[in-house]
């Protein structure tokens, strides 16, 4: 199971010309300082076709499970920029179950060897539930780190995401939040860079198939300033 597209959004720059990279520069710097907690910026290249066919250079925004991917490129003699907003599917790799599996049982058998044949697995036991508790509580008991540390784990991250993480007012209303504070200094650093030329109208399309909805068109009316000096 691919990424889930939560909104594609796109817009067309008639007969312009830009720098993606300084496009892409001055979004990470908004971005940076508004410090956005948890947020992890980076440059990626993806395939424009097959295996063998150009790729370009995308600005990605990440935060827990969910996915900017925000690209700025020539299109003939016109300009188009464009994001998507995907959420990666919480699936647990087999081969984590074994590695859990493998750590208990060389749990187990520490416990034998330092408490006994009875005591030891009591022990273990105790030992287990305050882990789970520990886990479903990381942010709540202030281990913020522990919290971010396990979710970016490539061992035990989708594990500890899926069973133990637990969804709560806050992370939801936080999530929201990341989605708008990212879409919002995206949009506004385009009308910047447009209104700068001159352009006083943007054709917008947007696609959120989370809500079956189709691509709608819209406008987005802009006030022109003056070049900078």
């Amino acid at each position: 199971m691919g990424p889930e597209v939560i909104e594609h959004w796109c817009t067309l720059i008639p007969d312009c010309q830009l720098s993606s990279k300084d496009f892409y520069t001055e979004v990470e710097n908004i971005l940076k300082a508004q410090q956005v907690p948890g947020l992890e910026i980076t440059r990626v290249d993806l395939s424009e076709g097959g295996l063998l066919s150009d790729k370009r250079e995308y600005l990605r925004m990440k935060r827990e499970r969910l996915i900017f991917d925000v690209c700025a490129a020539p299109f003939g003699t016109n300009y188009f920029f464009s994001y998507r907003f995907v959420e990666t599917p919480a699936t647990v790799p087999f081969w984590q179950y074994l590695v859990v599996m493998f750590g208990v049982g060389m749990a187990f058998k520490f416990f034998q060897q330092w408490f006994g044949s009875y005591t030891g697995p009591v022990f273990l036991l105790l030992a287990l539930v305050a882990g789970v508790m520990l886990l479903k509580n990381a942010v709540g008991v202030g281990l913020r780190d522990l919290d971010a540390a396990l979710l970016n784990s490539p061992i035990v991250g989708a594990l500890y995401g899926r069973y133990f993480r637990k969804d709560t007012y806050y992370r939801q209303d936080t999530r929201i939040m990341y989605q708008s504070v990212v879409a919002d200094v995206v949009k506004k650093r385009i009308e910047d860079v447009t209104s700068a030329k001159g352009i006083k109208l943007l054709k917008t399309q947007s696609y959120s198939p989370i809500f079956g909805e189709l691509y709608k068109t819209g406008s987005v009316a802009i006030k022109a300033m003056p070049p900078p000096a």
